[in-house]
C-alpha cells in the first residue's frame, strides 16, 4: 500500500464529532480537595500503565464504609491500569481531636520495654507517639456522624480528581496517537519500498534458479520445460505480495482503530502482534543474498524496528 492508497486519518476534531471517544494514556496524576463542614478532604489519583485495571484505595480509619462505593465509581470510569487512590481527612481544629489513652499507653511500655532491654538513655519522644496510628482521631461517638456528613464531600472530591486525571490522560492520549500516526506512515512508506523490489527480484530470482538448477541437473534426462516450471513455483513461493497486502490492511485497521478509540489498547496491541508476523515471514521468504534480497532484508528489519516501537508505546494506552 502507498502512501496515496492509504485513507486519510481523522483528526482529533473528527472523532469528536463522530462521537469517538479521546484516546487515553494510562499514565496520570489528579488531586481535589474541598473544606465543609468543619473538615477538610482530599483525593489523589495516581495512575500507571497495566493490563488490567489494578486498583489499589487506601482510606482513613473509619472510613472503609466508603470503599465499596469509591471501588464502583473508579472502575465506571477507568477501564485500565494501575492506580493508587488516596483519601485524606483532616477535622477542624484539636477540639475534634480525642486522644486514645490505651492505646497511647500500650506503646509507650512498648518503648520502655525497649529501652530497659537494650540499655538505651534517651526518653520516648512524645510528639512521635501521637503519630502513631491509632493514639489521636476522631472521638467514637462522632465517628459516624462525621462519616455521614463527609459521603458527599467524598464523592464529588472523587469526582473531581478523575474528571482532572481524565483530562490529562487525554491530553497525552492525543500526543501518543500523533507519534503512532507518525510510525504508521513509515511504515508504509517501507512497505512500498519493499513491493517495488519484490517486483524487480522475482523475475531475477527465478532466472537464476533456472540456471542454478540445469547446472546441478546437467547431468540427469528432465525436461527443461519441467525445469523451467519448478524454477518459476519456487520464486512464486518466494513472493511477498501476499503479506505486504496483509500488512498494508494491519495498518489501515490500526489507524481506524485510533480513530475510534474504545477499548484502544488491547485492539492496537493485537494488531501489531499480527503485523510483526507479517514482517517475520516476509524476511523468511526473501530470496537470496542478491543486492535486491539484501536490500528487502534492510527494509524489513527496519518494519520489525517500527512496529516494536509502536508496541512499547501502545503499552501506555487504556
Amino acid at each position: 500500500m502507498t502512501t496515496s492508497d492509504a485513507p486519510p486519518s481523522p483528526s482529533a476534531a473528527e472523532s469528536a464529532r463522530a462521537g469517538a471517544k479521546p484516546l487515553k494514556s494510562m499514565t496520570g496524576y489528579a488531586q481535589a480537595e474541598r473544606v465543609e463542614h468543619g473538615f477538610s478532604m482530599r483525593v489523589s489519583v495516581r495512575s500507571v500503565n497495566h493490563r488490567f485495571l489494578d486498583l489499589h484505595l487506601r482510606v482513613p480509619e473509619g472510613f472503609e464504609p466508603l470503599e465499596p462505593r469509591m471501588r464502583h465509581i473508579i472502575r465506571q470510569r477507568v477501564r485500565r491500569g494501575h492506580l493508587d487512590v488516596t483519601l485524606r481527612y483532616e477535622p477542624a481544629g484539636p477540639a475534634a481531636l480525642a486522644i486514645n489513652e490505651q492505646v497511647a499507653a500500650a506503646y509507650v511500655q512498648a518503648v520502655n520495654g525497649l529501652r530497659k532491654q537494650f540499655g538505651i538513655l534517651a526518653e520516648p519522644d512524645l510528639a512521635s507517639i501521637f503519630r502513631l496510628p491509632g493514639v489521636i482521631g476522631l472521638p467514637a461517638a462522632s465517628l459516624d456522624e462525621e462519616l455521614a456528613k463527609s459521603e458527599g464531600v467524598v464523592i464529588l472530591c472523587l469526582t473531581e480528581a478523575l474528571d482532572k486525571l481524565d483530562r490529562m490522560r487525554e491530553h497525552e492520549g492525543a500526543s501518543l496517537r500523533q507519534e503512532l500516526l507518525g510510525r504508521l506512515g513509515r511504515i508504509t512508506e517501507l512497505a512500498a519500498s519493499v513491493r517495488v523490489l519484490a517486483e524487480r527480484a522475482r523475475p531475477a530470482f527465478a532466472k537464476r534458479l533456472e540456471t542454478r538448477l540445469r547446472e546441478l541437473l546437467a547431468e540427469t534426462q528432465l525436461d527443461p520445460m519441467r525445469i523451467s516450471q519448478e524454477a518459476a513455483i519456487a520464486a512464486e513461493r518466494s513472493d511477498i505480495s501476499e503479506e505486504l497486502a496483509r500488512l498494508a490492511s494491519h495498518v489501515r485497521q490500526f489507524e481506524s482503530v485510533l480513530a475510534t478509540a474504545a477499548d484502544a489498547g488491547k485492539k492496537l496491541d493485537f494488531l501489531l502482534q499480527e503485523m510483526q508476523r507479517e514482517a517475520n515471514t516476509l524476511l523468511s521468504k526473501t530470496p537470496g543474498h542478491e543486492s535486491e534480497g539484501v536490500e528487502i532484508t534492510t527494509l524489513g528489519l527496519e518494519i520489525k524496528s517500527e512496529v516494536e516501537k509502536l508496541r512499547e508505546q501502545v503499552q501506555n494506552i487504556e
